[in-house]
């Protein structure tokens, strides 16, 4: 592959302190450009090219169709809101009251149902965490690692990193104790929020990563919490030990603006240490703003967090339902027992990646073929009937529903009425699958942490699979040729190339990395992904090769 200028945008931080995002950005004047209608060269649907006016080079820049004129930054009814804490402070003034965050109740060993905490008590407990870190010293811009799997206790701690301005920063098993030690000592973290289990694991290493002043153990007693060594500068409390310092020094809000970063999310990568992604509040809110020009939740929405909430899409997924005022109910932690959870949960909103979609999948189609030549020639006839429904714009008989599909529905909770897929390409005959078996919408999304999650969408009533959708309306694509893999921007049929982004999703660069944000990002503030799409005639992206 052609090697890339060298990008006159810098990584903001590469100094042991992190620092505000700087804005000498090079000048994309036309990267918010107001535009008329005629401007624009032409339409494929659910996308829009640009005018060549507006661009140089020989590729051409897609936006979405939602939002040609200019890109979105933020939410088109809330434009005041511009980070995650404005995002959770209007909730919190609208919601109060609504169920927010809700974990099931164990009695006497035995699993119940969920109990809930209102937005309003989870704001309470935020200022309380953020008060009391700065109880402890933590000042603007200190780095915070959350070493623990979803539950209410992680998103409190990151609101009150963004009430704050810390810098939360996401550490998880799968990385490995060797990454995440890496971690925490490049980002200087100074505070790590963690569970008895992680907990464990940090204490063999914890004489190795010195910038560490304080370690606070979620879902432990203090009574329970082992001693360190009288020589040790490290602080061991409990959640609810800083919940109540904080409440009796209660600090004022230290709230961050757009351009302040949020969060350094460490991705593994195929080789070498970990890297980390230095994201925005306005990357984020950017994000979530294009969303939701394409879907709408609502406050009597429920979704079921069990994607790791260390991964960009979940994190995203999370604050999109803080904007609507969606409850939050949590897994018990056990992927074996995700399934009672949603019959418990019974959600409207299911996040997912392929790997369980084609769980899903191969369940119910095993269950089909098992169940008698009667039934399985039932559910055939009723699937070609609804799919050839579906195709056509409508959901087809409630008949079959009552028949076939509902028994189908209740696996998920009976409920559900948007199914997002992403983190790898979903099978259009799975997409398909769920879109008849489930009657809802399903729409696949493309992204990646560098970008604050999707960069492309499946739009509402598109109802053709095998594609990942038209651009996010906060950002604009564009193929370029690699023609030392034969894709080109004049092959036939599809124009066919590498997939860059740029606009106000792209991250701010690698964290103490300029190098390899120099390899990624060019002059022009493109993001040059790897992957390789090409533009189907609807205007929608598809993902064909790396």
């Amino acid at each position: 592959m052609e090697s890339l200028p060298a990008p006159q945008r810098r990584l903001h931080a590469i100094h042991s302190h992190l620092l505000p995002p700087s804005t000498d950005h090079p000048p994309h004047s036309h990267l918010h450009a107001n535009l008329t209608a005629g401007e624009f060269a032409h339409g494929q649907g659910y996308s829009v090219v640009l005018p060549e006016k507006l661009h140089t080079g020989k590729w051409d820049v897609h936006r979405s169709a939602r939002s040609p004129f200019k890109l979105v930054n933020r939410f088109s009814d809330h434009p005041q809101i511009g980070t995650l804490h404005d995002n959770f402070v209007r909730s919190v003034e609208v919601f109060r009251d609504y169920k927010f965050l809700g974990t099931r109740n164990r009695v006497d060993g035995t699993v119940g149902e969920y109990k809930w905490m209102t937005y309003g008590e989870a704001a309470t407990a935020r200022e309380a965490i953020g008060s009391g870190l700065r109880f402890h010293g933590l000042e603007k811009g200190a780095c915070v690692g959350l070493y623990f799997i979803n539950r209410p206790e992680w998103l409190i701690v990151d609101y009150a990193c963004s009430a704050y301005s810390f810098i939360s920063v996401p550490l998880y098993d799968t990385l490995g104790p060797d990454a995440v030690k890496y971690a925490v000592n490049h980002a200087g973290v100074q505070a790590v929020f963690c569970a008895p289990q992680t907990l464990s694991t940090m204490l063999t290493f914890v004489s190795e990563i010195p910038s560490v002043q304080l370690i606070v153990v979620v879902g432990g007693m203090d009574e329970h919490l082992p001693s360190l060594p009288s020589t040790s500068r490290v602080k061991l409390i409990s959640y609810l030990k800083l919940i109540s310092q904080g409440r009796s020094n209660l600090q004022p809000f230290y709230p961050p603006k757009p351009e302040d970063v949020a969060t350094i999310c460490y991705t593994s990568g195929t080789t070498g240490t970990p890297k980390g992604v230095v994201l925005t509040h306005g990357n984020f809110i950017a994000n979530a703003a294009g969303f939701c020009h394409a879907v709408t939740f609502y406050p009597s929405d429920i979704y079921i967090s069990y994607l790791p909430l260390a991964h960009i899409y979940e994190r995203t997924n999370q604050i999109i339902s803080v904007y609507y005022g969606v409850a939050i109910g949590f897994y018990q932690g056990d992927n074996l027992k995700l399934m009672d959870d949603l019959v418990a949960l019974r959600p409207t909103l299911f996040c997912s990646v392929p790997r369980l979609y084609n769980r899903i999948y191969a369940g119910i189609a095993n269950s089909v073929k098992t169940s008698g030549t009667l039934r399985e020639r039932l559910f055939q006839t009723a699937y070609s009937s609804k799919k050839q429904s579906i195709m056509s714009g409508s959901n087809g008989s409630p008949i079959w529903d009552r028949l076939v599909f509902n028994k189908i529905k209740e696996k998920l909770g009976g409920r559900v009425r948007f199914m997002g897929s992403g983190a790898s390409p979903l099978s259009p005959d799975v997409m398909d699958f769920l879109r008849v078996c489930f009657g809802c919408q399903v729409i696949e999304g493309y992204g990646m942490t560098e970008t604050s999650c999707a960069m492309s969408m499946m739009d509402e009533g598109d109802n053709l699979s095998g594609h990942v959708g038209s651009p996010n309306p906060a950002c604009e694509i564009k193929l370029v040729d690699v023609p030392e893999m034969n894709y080109t921007s004049e092959d036939q049929p599809h124009p066919r190339g590498e997939i860059c982004v740029r606009g106000p999703i792209v991250f701010q660069g690698y964290y103490k990395d300029e190098i390899q944000t120099k390899e990624v990002i060019d002059d022009d503030g493109w993001l040059h992904t790897g992957d390789i799409g090409l533009w189907l005639p609807g205007g929608q992206l598809k993902i064909i090769d790396r």
